[in-house]
């Protein structure tokens, strides 16, 4: 008997261990559904940071990524400056990730102008980089930008009045998160991100842009995978009181976009769909307010890091 009371003890306690084990294996599975195989780095557009005051500019984002297993960093390049410059700010901070993870590349994630500013990074050290992701980018120009340029050419009054209200917003931005030693030029912004100014930047960096048209681009060139995801609808949610300007600006495009951008303008690579967002719903902001009937903006990016992840990235 004292053998058989034994043998129950040991397996009553062996199926105790087992079922409290049980918990903690189904938590560290979805422990992971974000966690990629490289770093994610998170890039601001015009206008934006890395947190001001105590706010994410990718609202509830990072967090949300790194919950199931990501290590994701954001990256803080100038607010306002042309592509080129921000790139190259963007390219040392990628550096430094890559120094500090051990990782050997990092997969870009880039909204608004953070789009193209990914991509130089992509054009000029494809080696470092496996993948990027534009959403709501300015990959092919903005109409807004455009018109801002037609009523204040360069040289005039106009552009000079626009220049000092940017310049005191960007002074703003810099103040409340930290950017202050960054180089800011608002007028080389807004040159980077008319049709022109994309036109010749994508001269030379083409890779994922389409062709012609609304379609997709290339998705993988010289090693990294290309994707892109865009809102189509300027006004959201009632209580965001961004979303009167996104509306109005909105008027100016004729076609599908976000306020600020778009729908055709920001493909690139593979395209994964078009959105009931705006361009600010796509960082989840203003404070999470957006279509309550739509996807919500934080699980597109947990989606897009379960897709890298699946692709070995």
């Amino acid at each position: 008997m004292t053998g058989f009371f034994g043998r129950l003890l040991r397996g009553l306690a062996f199926a105790a261990t087992a079922f409290a084990l049980l918990p903690l294996q189904s938590a560290h599975a979805a422990g992971t559904y974000t966690q990629t195989r490289y770093p994610i780095v998170l890039v601001h557009g015009l206008f934006g940071f890395d947190s001001a005051l105590g706010v994410d500019y990718f609202y509830g984002i990072p967090g949300a990524l790194r919950s199931d297993g990501a290590k994701v960093y954001v990256a803080q390049v100038s607010a306002a400056n042309s592509t080129e410059v921000r790139g190259e700010q963007l390219l040392a901070q990628v550096k430094n990730i890559l120094a500090l993870t051990g990782a050997s590349k990092v997969n870009l994630m880039g909204h608004s102008h953070g789009g193209p500013t990914a991509r130089y990074v992509a054009g000029v050290a494809p080696q470092l980089v496996a993948s990027v992701t534009s959403i709501g980018g300015v990959n092919r120009g903005s109409r807004v930008a455009d018109i801002l340029r037609g009523v204040a050419p360069a040289g005039s009054v106009s552009e000079a009045l626009a220049n000092s209200a940017a310049s005191a917003l960007v002074s703003l931005i810099n103040i409340t998160s930290g950017g202050s030693g960054l180089p800011q030029m608002p007028v080389a912004a807004l040159d980077s991100l008319t049709t022109a100014g994309s036109a010749r930047f994508n001269q030379r960096f083409s890779a994922g842009v389409p062709t012609s048209g609304c379609g997709n681009g290339a998705e993988l060139v010289n090693g990294v995978r290309y994707y892109s995801w865009t809102g189509t609808k300027t006004v959201t949610n009632v209580l965001d009181l961004s979303d009167g300007a996104l509306g109005v600006l909105g008027l100016v495009f004729g076609e599908a976009n976000d306020g600020l951008v778009s729908a055709c303008s920001s493909r690139l690579g593979k395209h994964l769909g078009d959105y009931r967002q705006n361009h600010l719903d796509e960082v989840n902001q203003l404070l999470g307010l957006r279509d309550w009937f739509s996807t919500d903006p934080v699980t597109l990016y947990r989606q897009q890091a379960n897709r890298l992840k699946t692709a070995g990235l």
